[in-house]
């Protein structure tokens, strides 16, 4: 089989649709409101890592004066995700993305600004190429560090995504 061949054309598109302020909140309103009304971010997307924000406010916050852990996570979720969207977006096979399991450790409370990175977009593109080329359901780990305002790592979290090519129609 031949070897699989990304379309920059759609991944130039979720890269600058993302990390657009108007219509990444535009994108959430109308399809993850739970994004928009948290206040999450994409601050940076490319082939190699993806970062996200999520602020310490109002509607964020447990009853222990920090950032509930279920925003931190949709969060962290989005910022391995969105590399996988933009790898995966109007591709050929399409592909279909599951999370199949998520840990998360938390080191100290999020009191502000939360900044997710997600660094291993080559391996997520290698999955993507892999489940593109053999039609079979591949894993990927993607590792996730939530940073505070002074770059102390305060929570880390790992998700499972399964991928597989869907069969033409």
């Amino acid at each position: 089989m031949a070897q699989f061949q990304f379309d920059p054309a759609p991944m130039a598109y979720i890269q600058k649709s993302f990390t657009s302020p108007f219509k990444f909140r535009l994108a959430m309103f109308s399809q993850l409101p739970l994004g928009f009304w948290i206040g999450m971010r994409v601050r940076e997307l490319n082939e190699n890592r993806c970062v996200v924000t999520v602020p310490y406010k109002r509607l964020n916050k447990n009853p222990f004066r920090s950032t509930f852990w279920a925003v931190l996570g949709m969060a962290a979720e989005m910022s391995s995700g969105a590399i996988l969207t933009m790898f995966t977006f109007k591709q050929k096979p399409s592909i279909s993305l599951l999370v199949g399991n998520q840990t998360g450790k938390f080191i100290k409370k999020a009191v502000g600004v939360t900044t997710f990175v997600c660094e291993n977009g080559q391996e997520i593109k290698a999955a993507v190429a892999k489940a593109a080329e053999t039609g079979e359901a591949v894993e990927v780990l993607c590792p996730v560090k939530g940073y505070n305002a002074a770059q102390e790592l305060i929570c880390e979290f790992t998700f499972t995504w399964s991928l597989k090519a869907r069969k033409a129609a």
